[in-house]
């Protein structure tokens, strides 16, 4: 035990990353990296990916744009009540999971560019599949073996 306490003390993390997309999932990931970040005495910087659906009604004008920043907002607001109770700050952005113009423009790579970016110690991904209740537009299913093969920072998959 005193091994893992020593480890424990070596880890320094300031920056939690979580990207989220609105899933269940995303919502418990969200949860474990508060609880990291609690721990750590961090931030938790929360990424809203949208999926390659959202992304291109939006592009095309298929949808209103206005009424899924809504429910992005009140995914991520959730998110920081949550984290509120903790005393753990909470950043946000978001970003379009695809392109159809850069085919190296994927979540994966959207997660660890804004790891990087974000100058994140620590990953949080969800792994859990889809479920009929998530929202559509919900793209992180497939993405936690990607991040924990190419990652530069430590990654819990939950």
């Amino acid at each position: 035990m005193a091994a893992l306490a020593d480890a424990d003390m070596a880890l320094e993390v300031e920056t939690v990353l979580v990207p989220v997309d609105g899933s269940d999932a995303a919502g418990t990931a969200a949860e474990y990296a508060v609880a990291v970040a609690e721990r750590y005495d961090a931030d938790v910087h929360a990424l809203f990916v949208l999926g390659d659906d959202v992304a291109q009604s939006i592009e095309e004008g298929d949808i209103d744009e206005d009424a899924i920043a809504d429910g992005h907002r009140a995914f991520l607001d959730d998110i920081r009540a949550f984290a509120a109770d903790t005393d753990v700050p909470v950043g946000t952005s978001v970003m379009h999971g695809f392109s159809t113009r850069r085919k190296t423009h994927h979540p994966g790579n959207v997660i660890l560019d804004c790891a990087e970016d974000v100058d994140a110690d620590f990953i949080v991904v969800p792994r859990q599949g889809r479920t009929s209740a998530d929202p559509p537009g919900a793209v992180l299913e497939k993405v936690a073996e990607y991040v924990l093969l190419y990652a530069s920072q430590p990654v819990l998959s939950v």
